[in-house]
């Protein structure tokens, strides 16, 4: 479970959340410009620090303000995809996303990308 309990500022806008999603499968986001899509995610892969509450992933803290906790972005093991999904602009948008992947999970990935043409 990816358990969010969190309060973030960022200018103005105060992104507030306490909702608990499912680990595993695919979760989309959506919302009006401006609603804390990015923010969001920003918050959860590590890119940026809620000032307070705590993300936690199927048990492991990968954010507690209180305590002082904030693994890195590589630590927490959580795939983003950006807005603008080019990475490597000479790159097709499935090069982009199997760049540096490891030649193990192209099985994965095509089961995954088969989801999205059906």
């Amino acid at each position: 479970m990816l358990e969010l309990n969190f309060s973030q500022t960022l200018g103005n806008h105060c992104l507030t959340i306490n909702e608990t999603l499912p680990a595993n499968g695919i979760t989309a986001i959506f919302g009006v410009s401006g609603a804390g899509k990015t923010s969001l995610i920003n918050a959860i892969s590590g890119l940026t620090r809620p000032q307070k509450g705590r993300i936690v992933l199927n048990g492991r803290v990968l954010n507690d303000a209180e305590k002082g906790i904030c693994l890195s972005p590589e630590k927490r093991r959580v795939g983003y995809v950006f807005q603008d999904a080019r990475l490597f602009p000479h790159y097709k948008v499935r090069g982009n996303l199997r760049y540096g992947m490891a030649k193990s999970m192209v099985n994965q990935f095509d089961k995954l990308v088969a989801l999205f043409r059906h």
